[in-house]
């Protein structure tokens, strides 16, 4: 009897971690790294001072998940600032790159594209403008 019991205790946890198996399949989508896409702004946001991003640099807004970049006088670029690849939000801007804090991705102020993966996708485009001297996005 011991010994049936041994084996059903087998069996049952073979089954569970198959099903959690196809749990965590279906939680996969299509991107490069099963993670989904980063979030963008679905109304406008403020920012602050249009200022604060200076002329030829970015400014990371991590609250708002939002990366910006000014590359000429008044002309302004908005990105998600959620990596593609595992979602986490980058850390620093560093050299004209926006650095993921999880696996070391690296991106494009200036086009979200990646410079150095692990992700493949670059960084979606965040519509933004100056208004008033503050930046909009979304």
């Amino acid at each position: 009897m011991p010994e049936q019991s041994a084996a059903r205790r087998t069996v049952l946890k073979g089954a569970a971690l198959a099903g959690a198996g196809v749990a965590l399949t279906a939680c996969s989508t299509e991107t490069n790294s099963g993670y989904g896409s980063p979030a963008v702004p679905t109304a406008p946001v403020e920012l602050g001072d249009a200022a604060d991003v200076p002329v030829g640099g970015a400014r990371l807004y991590r609250e708002n998940k939002l990366l910006v970049s000014c590359p000429a006088e008044g002309q302004y670029k908005a990105f998600s600032a959620q990596c593609t690849h595992a979602g986490c939000v980058l850390d620093k801007i560093e050299d004209g790159e926006g650095n993921c804090p999880c696996h070391r991705s690296r991106f494009d102020v200036t086009t979200g594209k990646v410079i150095q993966g692990p992700a493949t996708d670059p960084l979606p485009a965040v519509p933004v403008k100056a208004v008033g001297g503050k930046l909009i996005a979304g």
